[in-house]
């Protein structure tokens, strides 16, 4: 299979949105896992994404944390791990504690005119600011709709409906269409 250009960002796909008790789950979650079909085209220029959250929160993060308390647990606490289906699949792993993936870390690994190709979770938070700032800073940005979910039906089409009114700068594709590119 012929590789396609650019980098994919695997956002978030982690067990505190895969478990369905967890009051952060995204209920389509395994429709998201459309990303197992994108990974070997992309070969080694994938970077799979984790939320953490931070040590001590400050700014309007110490009120979301207040609402959230489960999720105040330090890096290696279970709910923070990607789930077993991509674990080993992770050739890189970034980890960051804001919704937006988008760091200096990431903008690094895909380089200058880049393309980043986003899929994960959740469509309507860490895929949309994602997308948003990395669009901002120049890079062509994919989101792949089939490969992303959102914390329900109605806020994942809203989300990918706003990313698509950023054309050209973001556009939202399909696997099938990111395969295509190759022949795949």
């Amino acid at each position: 299979m012929s590789e396609v250009s650019g980098l994919l960002a695997v956002i978030d796909m982690q067990e505190v949105f895969a478990a369905p008790d967890s009051p952060w789950a995204a209920p389509r979650f395994a429709e998201a896992q459309g990303v197992r079909r994108l990974l070997p085209v992309f070969g080694e220029r994938v970077v799979f994404t984790r939320f953490l959250a931070p040590a001590t929160p400050s700014g309007a993060w110490e009120a979301y944390y207040r609402q959230w308390t489960f999720a105040r647990r330090p890096p290696d606490a279970p709910l923070w791990r990607l789930v077993d289906d991509f674990a080993d699949q992770a050739p890189h792993t970034l980890d960051a504690t804001t919704f937006g993936k988008w760091t200096p870390e990431l903008a690094a690994r895909l380089g200058p005119a880049g393309r980043l190709v986003l899929a994960g979770v959740s469509t309507d938070c860490c895929v949309l600011s994602t997308a948003l700032a990395a669009a901002d800073s120049g890079a062509e940005v994919l989101v792949v709709a089939d490969a992303c979910a959102g914390a329900d039906d109605d806020s994942h089409a809203k989300a990918l409906q706003i990313m698509d009114l950023y054309r050209p700068l973001v556009r939202v594709t399909t696997v099938a269409e990111i395969l295509g590119e190759t022949g795949g």
